[in-house]
């Protein structure tokens, strides 16, 4: 490929082993974290974590990885050109990911636009395999008919239970991560709701 970002950061070839992708004690995986804000403010925050990023746009995985490597957190934190639906069912092993975090996603509202969802149901099974006994699926959007959705589609998974504020909701009125990605300060500042999520991976029996 050719063009301006034709070196944008990408996965290996075939199956990967998540550890192995950036240095920790634990793996966190932001799908599309476009300009990289929120994976640089938890990385400083979180100095214990490897933090990997899906971005499906070459421009931003470009732009990212140069932001990484100028605050030295090159090493520890990494960001790759893919698409989440093609990634997640190469990484490994099972059980191997603490945290997955979404940041207001699918801007898809036509019907005919489903498949370019990324929370549907073959990312929330990708999401229940990856995720070690506890580990955390976090979901914001600010449109509340999506969260309905989500809430929805993730609670038919019996590999999830709700943990949110309330128990049996995965509803949260705040973030517990420290870190803010650009659009949810955006919504913060003008005063628009943020419907949190957030739903733990159930220990295997």
């Amino acid at each position: 490929m050719s063009g301006p970002y034709a070196e944008a950061p990408r996965l290996p070839a075939g199956c990967i082993e998540v550890a192995s992708l950036a240095r920790g004690d634990w793996v966190e995986l932001e799908i599309g974290p476009g300009r990289g804000w929120f994976l640089i403010d938890r990385a400083e925050l979180e100095p214990r974590a490897a933090i990997v990023g899906l971005e499906i746009r070459r421009k931003w995985a470009t732009v990212v990885r140069s932001r990484l490597e100028s605050r030295g957190l090159g090493a520890r934190v990494r960001i790759f050109a893919e698409d989440a639906g093609d990634a997640l069912p190469r990484l490994g092993p099972d059980a191997s990911i603490r945290r997955i975090f979404v940041h207001f996603p699918d801007p898809w509202w036509k019907k005919r636009h489903a498949k370019r969802r990324v929370v549907r149901d073959r990312f929330v099974g990708e999401a229940a395999r990856l995720l070690e006994p506890r580990g955390e699926l976090f979901v914001q959007t600010d449109v509340e008919e999506r969260a309905r959705a989500y809430e929805s589609l993730v609670d038919l998974d019996v590999r999830f239970r709700p943990a949110g504020d309330v128990v049996g909701c995965p509803r949260m009125g705040d973030n517990p991560y420290g870190a803010r990605s650009p659009r949810e300060k955006r919504a913060m500042c003008d005063g628009l709701p943020v419907h949190r999520l957030r739903w733990e991976r159930v220990e295997a029996a």
